[in-house]
């Protein structure tokens, strides 16, 4: 993953401070991952997920899974 810009960080870390991740109070206790992708990749993901009335987690959690399950297969 290449590394942010400091434009990139101050936006990034002003996206969160505005809009903090939710935390179910269940996996509290399990760490929080962030990942970054390109504006194409978020793009499509936000789109997938709105029409599959589902979350982006849900969205790349079900591609991880595939990928997993195809090179095992």
């Amino acid at each position: 993953m290449p590394r942010l810009t400091e434009a990139e960080y101050d936006a990034l870390d002003e996206e969160i401070t505005r809009n903090p991740p939710d935390v179910d109070s269940a996996k509290a206790r399990r760490p929080v991952h962030m990942v970054t992708v390109d504006d194409l990749s978020a793009d499509w993901l936000r789109i997938r997920a709105e029409a599959e009335h589902k979350s982006i987690t849900e969205i790349i959690g079900e591609l991880v899974r595939e990928k997993i399950f195809a090179q095992t297969a």
